[in-house]
């Protein structure tokens, strides 16, 4: 391989990693010497130039070379230093092998605290040596532990088809949604703990929450470690983004991921993604994010029906070592059905209760009365969602209208109304309201309740029909 050839390569792998404004400031101008012994030397226009070079740039040059010329490359710098009376001399310095050396703003904010993956240092260079990564996974999340049913038999079927041959198969990326408490947390980080158990550190494996990318990404950019960050997640094999919704509105988090998505997917490196919706029911994604969410198997979670309640149930109780009686069981699936969560919630009351009040055996009527609380407050949950589609159906819209940008005056006034009983009937945040409304911000919502308040104090008409929107789902809930 020539000089020429071996510095062609170690650019298009640069172009990918820094912006098209830098690559022209700092590499374009680099002219490559030689290569020899393994050592290729480039010709950089001044002693700034490589001191530049070697505080921005380090890791990715040393990572790059690792790629081009094997853990083995090295780098020279054929520095050109001018002279007094204007001529030229040129002299070689040698790329240091030497730790990553500190920044200003390291010794600032305490960079050594910031490591995605929990690692020591998280931008060790890649592909000099293997790195060790944290998976971020709970040992706790496996195939064994997740029961099976009609609700999630696709979605369970395809994760383990995943963890048995990740990368290599149709199913990239792996996009599982479903409502909150229906198990997806624990389904993506099953697949992730069945890779580490066959195949240990070989594969890096990968977990993080969409809000946890979002801040270290953030973190990255306020050190000036983006393109660190970027080198950092395209070293994952298989990585799992959960709650991947979150991503709505912030344009910059989805432009890294982005370029991350396609590095990963082109390398053959396995995606596995969790929302709560759909992917085009996701409001302020890119649509070119979408479009490849959609690339492999989207599969949904619905609510566990009772066969399988019952069946989560039996193992929650045999894992916290409490016996409960087939009626007792019975009870808590014919009471819970909305989520798995409220399943766990109930049967650890019952545990604490058992365990505080020294009782041997549970028997229905006790699991009644220490339950009671919790069957009135799971009978009478009134979903976002649910209010979405009582308002909708009201104004006889479509449900999805009200999660879009249309300023239709007939979908505003749904949505606003939407949003007003959200605020009544749920105990959620306003931020979470804004949300399921298409990304919105808390203070979209808050003038939305505001101008609700106030035509039902000037309007007979509008406060008719929130009254009879509130009565309707009122009398859902009972």
């Amino acid at each position: 391989m020539s000089a020429e050839t071996a510095w062609e390569q170690c650019l298009e792998i640069i172009q990918d990693n820094i912006s098209y404004q830098k690559y022209k400031s700092w590499f374009e101008p680099i002219q490559p010497i030689k290569l020899e012994n393994n050592t290729l030397t480039i010709q950089v226009p001044s002693q700034f130039w490589y001191e530049w070079l070697e505080e921005h740039y380090y890791s990715m040059l040393r990572s790059t070379l690792a790629k081009v010329l094997g853990d083995e490359g090295k780098l020279e710098y054929s520095v050109v230093l001018e002279k007094s009376n204007n001529e030229s001399d040129t002299r070689s310095v040698r790329l240091p092998q030497r730790p990553m050396p500190p920044s200003k703003e390291q010794d600032l904010d305490g960079y050594a605290d910031y490591s995605p993956g929990k690692i020591e240092n998280p931008f060790v260079i890649p592909g000099i040596r293997k790195t060790k990564i944290d998976s971020n996974l709970n040992n706790s999340y496996v195939f064994d532990r997740y029961i099976e049913g009609d609700c999630n038999r696709l979605a369970r079927s395809a994760a383990m088809a995943i963890a048995e041959n990740p990368g290599s198969n149709s199913f990239n990326p792996f996009f599982i949604y479903g409502g909150t408490g229906l198990g997806k947390t624990h389904l993506i980080q099953s697949i992730g703990n069945k890779i580490k158990q066959e195949h240990g550190n070989e594969i890096a494996v990968m977990y993080i929450s969409s809000e946890g990318f979002t801040n270290e990404f953030v973190q990255a950019i306020r050190n000036n470690r983006a393109s660190e960050f970027t080198m950092f997640y395209r070293q994952i094999d298989v990585l799992i983004v959960d709650d991947i919704q979150f991503f709505s509105g912030k344009e910059k988090t989805q432009e890294e991921f982005f370029h991350i998505f396609n590095a990963l997917h082109q390398d053959g490196k396995q995606l596995i993604l969790s929302s709560d919706r759909a992917p085009r029911e996701i409001s302020d994604i890119e649509e070119r994010l979408i479009s490849r969410f959609s690339w492999g198997l989207s599969a949904d979670l619905q609510m566990p029906e009772y066969e399988t309640r019952y069946a989560i149930l039996e193992r929650k109780a045999s894992d916290n070592g409490i016996e409960l009686s087939h009626d007792i069981l019975e009870f808590i699936a014919h009471n819970f059905k909305s989520n798995v969560r409220d399943l766990e919630g109930a049967i650890i009351k019952l545990l604490a209760h058992a365990s505080l009040q020294h009782v041997d055996e549970l028997d229905l009527k006790m699991a009644k009365r220490v339950l009671k609380d919790m069957v009135k407050e799971s009978n009478t949950q009134i979903s976002i969602e649910s209010i979405q589609n009582y308002v909708c159906d009201y104004f006889g819209i479509d449900t999805n209208k009200v999660r879009e940008k249309t300023r239709k005056q007939e979908i505003v006034e749904a949505r606003q109304i939407a949003m007003y009983l959200a605020k009544q009937f749920t105990d959620s945040s306003l931020k979470t309201i804004g949300l399921h409304f298409g990304g919105r911000d808390h203070s979209t919502v808050i003038h939305a309740i505001s101008t609700v308040e106030e035509r039902m104090q000037t309007s007979n008409k509008h406060k008719r029909i929130v009254d009879e929107l509130h009565q309707k789902i009122e009398v859902a809930s009972l």
